[in-house]
């Protein structure tokens, strides 16, 4: 790690400056040589495949110079000096992560789960609790798509703003010293044409807050050039616009050359000042960067630049230049330099070995185990030769990895299938690694601490003859009233959300009761809404962002699904962003905020709960449950639902709706018809007409799409009614396929099926505009009516003779 300090504040002798510099240089060098090494370690087949930080050592240095304890990173995947230089990444771990080491000791950031340079420190001990994140340097876990980390780095940075204006947070020491916390972002020059970007940008300048963002610019995104990839060929030409003055907020943007080091310390001091002291965002655009082995091993930079830029990279390389500089200055003489380097180059091939060691030994140790099982068990086999075969393939193999132990003990059962108990000790190994591999990976994508939502029971509404009936959004407004006041880690925002308490009212007069920094307006960018809510949430706020209508939410679903979704899977449990994302959908007329696209969003978010209440009390139970809880989720409320009568609870803050948990709002026994949200009204009014033709359907209330029915309770009703309809307004094939395999395949309700299970759903269009429009474009009362007749019908004409 580099302790070199420049900043004014030190005053340095010659000696402690040297040295300091002296320790940059064999730092970079250091991470030079892992990245060339790496590129070799894929090439030859060990690893799958490299990307690397190489020809941004200097800059990555300068910077972390003024990276402090309880500062955050939202960066990509060049930034491994930087890691290194603040002590978050030896060089051993970096290769540790390049083999995908499962070992959560050898690969702190993600136990082999992302591919090598996504950087990340742990933010949660082992048992998913807090740590001090004032006491150490974060980092939040890299996103490879592109632009993907600038939205979170808002919310990183909007936390230091809250936690310095509310006084209420003085107790919360362990995610904040009074906001005085930098959020740190890094972005490829190519990427910020990124639509993330900009609107990341922009929200930034309009919230003033600590925000350093840093551009490496070396001319390429990939093969393209700049010319193709921004106007002026200069992003912080074209931002210029955007720069701060007396009188406006805005950025300060500074330009530094990434080969000049002098410069780039002093640049970085300028910015941390400004950002940590004023609470202003600042941009620096770090140029002439070079990236000497290209994009990544995916192929080489000669194909697409020229002999002149090829030249020119060489000459201007940010090491070559820094070796120059010290010589120049009396720092180091050219022997000194020598011998700096070999010293630096051996700790990395060093490092190499060690690592491949750590990882490749109990892969090893496998092999052999099941080797000799399978050479045991040939002995025992009338299929000897062919079983002993895959033995010797298994020992041959060079370098293998883990799959090829699993798969050769699978494949040996399978061939000593005719040899009674030949093949037990094999399925024996197999089922307990099958418990280990599980642990390494597929385990956590939810929270498995004690604060895992699954662990809250249910506590019910209570009502009385005091029970007031209300509109239902009075029931939310009151809800969201006691949870500002009894958390002042809550925060609520979104498009309309502040000052005129939401479109729906359910946040009337809450502003002006807790104040613009507890209840807030936004810009219209739902992605950075998004990203506000996960970084606020990463620095131990709990933020409700408020996407304002269901379909909306595709606007910033990339950010939810790639982001959100994964942060506590790719940490392997080590981080967490228990965002809640408010919005309402189902049953509006028109093509627009009259969608539910559920089946895309299901099949995009696992890692989120998705609660769909039928109404406010239960929504109002969902938003108690997750914020008691650490996981992320997506509550929808029902959009047409506000207005509508509901009887306020006598316990309203004690109520906890469960997640997974079903609810049969009428019983029955002719079928079983599962839908929510809204569509619960349509089935019901269904059910009523279907009583008076002589069908007694059941109808179950879903709550949660994820999870889904964890009692299945579904199957038990099907037992009984041997018949099954779902009923849901997402397009066909959505939502209700969904519902279809979980209750058919999953609880194996196909054994209890008398008749083909039916889904009746909304056309593949978007609604049609009007009330017409929503009667011929989504399930009506009358179809529900008329096809599960038509089901009875087949089962029993006799009863039921066609219509």
């Amino acid at each position: 790690m580099s302790d070199t300090r420049t900043q004014s504040d030190k005053q340095l002798t010659f000696e402690e400056f040297k040295e300091g510099v002296i320790n940059d240089y064999k730092l970079a060098i250091e991470s030079r040589e892992a990245s060339l090494i790496g590129r070799r370690e894929v090439l030859t087949g060990k690893a799958k495949f490299g990307i690397f930080g190489d020809g941004k050592e200097v800059a990555q240095i300068a910077w972390s110079k003024v990276f402090k304890n309880g500062d955050f990173r939202a960066g990509y995947y060049r930034d491994q000096t930087f890691m290194m230089a603040i002590g978050q990444l030896t060089t051993q771990q970096f290769f540790a992560s390049l083999y995908a080491d499962t070992n959560h000791e050898n690969e702190p950031a993600s136990a082999g789960r992302q591919m090598n340079g996504h950087f990340t420190t742990q933010s949660l001990d082992e048992n998913g609790n807090w740590k001090d994140l004032t006491a150490q340097k974060n980092s939040s876990a890299d996103i490879s798509p592109t632009a993907g980390q600038m939205p979170r780095l808002l919310g990183l940075a909007e936390a230091s703003k809250v936690y310095r204006e509310n006084k209420d947070l003085k107790s919360f020491t362990n995610f904040s010293k009074n906001g005085n916390e930098i959020a740190w972002g890094t972005i490829g020059n190519a990427s910020t044409s990124e639509g993330l970007f900009f609107e990341t940008f922009n929200a930034a300048g309009v919230l003033q807050v600590p925000m350093v963002i840093s551009v490496w610019d070396d001319d390429y995104g990939i093969s393209v050039h700049a010319k193709y990839q921004t106007t002026k060929e200069n992003i912080s030409e074209i931002l210029k616009g955007f720069q701060k003055d007396e009188d406006t907020n805005g950025f300060e943007i500074l330009n530094v050359k990434g080969w000049d080091y002098p410069s780039l310390v002093e640049t970085y001091e300028k910015a941390e000042k400004i950002a940590r002291e004023q609470h202003v965002p600042v941009l620096i655009h770090v140029n002439e960067i070079t990236q000497p082995q290209g994009h990544s091993t995916s192929g080489s930079h000669e194909r697409y630049k020229n002999e002149q830029r090829l030249k020119w990279e060489q000459e201007f390389d940010c090491i070559k230049k820094m070796r120059e500089w010290m010589i120049m200055s009396a720092v180091a003489t050219e022997e000194e330099l020598v011998d700096i380097e070999k010293a630096a180059k051996k700790v990395a091939r060093e490092a190499k070995a060690a690592a491949w060691k750590n990882f490749i030994t109990p892969i090893k140790e496998e092999v052999n185990t099941v080797a000799e099982m399978i050479e045991a068990a040939a002995a025992k086999s009338s299929n000897s030769e062919e079983v002993s075969a895959m033995a010797s393939t298994l020992k041959s193999t060079m370098d293998p990895l883990r799959k090829d132990a699993i798969s050769a003990a699978r494949r040996a059962v399978w061939a000593l299938r005719n040899d009674g108990d030949a093949s037990a000790e094999l399925k024996n190994w197999l089922e307990a690694e099958n418990v280990k591999n599980k642990d390494r990976y597929n385990d956590y994508l939810y929270s498995q601490s004690d604060l895992s939502p699954l662990r809250i029971e249910e506590v019910a509404p209570i009502y009385s003859d005091d029970s007031k009936e209300v509109d239902a959004r009075i029931i939310l407004k009151e809800n969201f009233d006691r949870l500002l006041t009894e958390k002042p880690e809550v925060l609520i925002f979104g498009e309309d959300s502040g000052k005129i308490g939401d479109v729906n009212q359910g946040l009337e007069g809450l502003q002006d009761k807790h104040g613009e920094g507890r209840v807030f307006d936004t810009g219209i960018r739902e992605a950075t809404i998004m990203g506000q809510g996960i970084g606020m949430a990463m620095r131990g706020l709990r933020p409700i962002a408020e996407i304002q209508y269901l379909d909306y939410l595709l606007y910033a679903l990339q950010i939810m699904s790639d982001d959100l979704a994964t942060v506590h899977y790719r940490t392997k449990g080590r981080q967490k962003a228990p965002v809640v994302i408010r919005t309402r959908g189902h049953r509006l007329e028109g093509v627009w905020h009259s969608g539910s696209p559920m089946g895309s969003i299901i099949n995009t978010v696992r890692g989120v709960h998705v609660l769909v209440p039928r109404n406010m009390t239960k929504a109002a139970g969902f938003y108690n449950t997750m914020l008691e809880s650490d996981d992320p989720a997506l509550i929808v409320e029902c959009l047409n639902g506000y207005r509508l009568k509901e009887r306020t609870p006598d316990n309203l803050s004690e109520i906890r709706t469960p997640l997974g948990v079903v609810e049969t709002i009428r019983e029955g026994s002719d079928l079983t018809l599962v839908t929510y949200g809204s569509s619960c009204r349509i089935a019901m009014d269904a059910a009523t007409l279907l009583d008076e033709m002589g069908i007694d359907m059941q109808v179950i209330d879903v709550q949660s799409l994820l999870p889904f029915d964890r009692n299945h309770d579904i199957v038990k009703s099907l037992a009984n009614t041997n018949r099954l309809v779902v009923m849901d307004e997402d397009v066909p094939g959505g939502a209700s396929a969904f519902i279809m395999q979980q209750v058919l395949e999953e609880q194996g309700g196909y054994k209890h099926l008398d008749s083909k299970p039916l889904s009746i759903t909304a056309k593949a269009h978007r609604p049609a505009y009007g009330t017409d429009g929503d009667y011929f474009s989504k399930p009506s009362a009358d179809d529900i009516v008329e096809q599960v007749y038509a089901m009875m019908h087949e089962a029993d004409p006799a009863r039921f003779p066609a219509i």
